[in-house]
């Protein structure tokens, strides 16, 4: 099927271009102009941007990524995809090594059809002192043998592995992953600047949700923050939901390290869903304003975030500019898990569009990428 759309401004290598005209074939588009033709399918009033990769996301609509049926993982691509997600990374939390390894198999078929790009083990290699919402009780050390098992189970479709570099054999752990083009991010952990610069130097080139479950940027003295904002070589995630990361860090983050950040929604299964009693794993969880926080130490439990606000919050209260946040919610992500398909409004590339309103800050995931 062949589409024209006329947009009166879209995002386009990295800065606004006004007047654009995109013929989209089968979903790709083929060529990019100012052509002022009265012929088009598509009249867009606002901005063009592409659609939105989330690297870091565990549920939504009521379900995880870790659920039991087919159905109930397929709501939560669909809650995402309602709300301008394209693809992203199926997130599981710490759990024992045989639960793991079945909800990794129970992932396989929607990444093999393309419906996630794959999976990320949020532990179970993360520092006691620095669990946040994953149970303490199960977490553990890594060892090659485990983490190849692992992988074989996941047939080459788990992407990313956060993991504690200061952990007896991390570092060895992160190496390996590195050699296998699995991404080591370092995560939920209380190592200090040299202990995160071995990890650095060992393979791993990303950092999740920053600064949650790590040193605060307050902190003094040589700690992972501070490697985090100096050392160019690192990528950050940030949920940027209000809650998880104060005004004055992330202007701070975005002074030193503006083309480094990864959005990213950390999402509970509430997100997209509403305030009420939930869980993550076996540990109560209430979200109310939705916040959602561990019923046992009032600590965050992930997010509520969809990435259609996250990019609206970017844009609208932390200082983003337009290009920024795509860069920020799709271009950056994109170029990280080595998608070469999307992730920019481009010839060659999905036609996976989202309108947004710079007057009203909202955003129309238009018909063609959902059909």
């Amino acid at each position: 099927m062949r589409v024209i759309i006329h947009a009166s401004a879209a995002v386009i290598e990295g800065s606004v271009r006004e007047n654009v005209c995109l013929k989209i074939e089968n979903n790709i588009i083929l060529s990019i102009s100012s052509d002022d033709t009265d012929h088009f399918d598509l009249q867009i009033e606002n901005f063009l941007v592409p659609s939105f990769i989330d690297i870091h996301c565990h549920g939504g609509g009521g379900n995880y990524f870790s659920d039991l049926s087919d159905a109930e993982i397929a709501n939560v691509i669909k809650t995402h995809r309602e709300h301008g997600t394209s693809i992203g990374l199926a997130s599981l939390v710490t759990e024992p090594i045989n639960t793991l390894k079945q909800q990794i198999q129970r992932l396989l078929p929607f990444a093999e059809r393309g419906e996630i790009a794959g999976i990320h083990l949020e532990g179970p290699y993360l520092a006691k002192t620095r669990c946040g919402a994953h149970d303490p009780d199960l977490l553990r050390l890594p060892t090659i043998p485990e983490i190849e098992e692992l992988l074989s189970v996941g047939k080459g479709q788990i992407k990313m592995v956060t993991i504690a570099p200061e952990l007896a054999g991390a570092l060895e752990a992160i190496n390996y992953l590195s050699s296998k083009d699995v991404i080591a991010a370092m995560g939920h952990s209380a190592a200090n600047y040299a202990q995160a610069l071995e990890g650095l130097e060992a393979g791993s080139n990303l950092i999740t949700h920053f600064p949650n479950a790590v040193s605060k940027l307050g902190d003094e003295g040589e700690t992972l923050a501070k490697l985090a904002l100096s050392d160019s070589r690192l990528t950050l995630e940030i949920i940027l939901d209000g809650h998880h990361v104060d005004d004055e860090s992330v202007s701070r983050i975005l002074r030193t390290a503006k083309n480094r950040i990864i959005l990213v929604t950390d999402a509970m299964c509430a997100a997209g869903s509403g305030d009420g009693r939930y869980a993550i794993g076996k540990l109560p969880v209430t979200v109310s304003g939705s916040v959602a926080r561990l019923d046992s130490n009032g600590a965050l439990a992930g997010s509520t975030l969809t990435m259609d606000q996250a990019f609206i919050n970017a844009f609208t209260r932390f200082g983003f500019t337009l290009p920024e946040a795509v860069a920020a919610s799709a271009t950056l992500p994109a170029k990280l898990l080595g998608l070469t398909d999307r992730g920019e409004i481009a010839v060659g590339k999905r036609a996976d569009l989202i309108e947004f309103d710079l007057t009203n800050h909202s955003t129309n995931v238009l018909s063609i990428f959902t059909e």
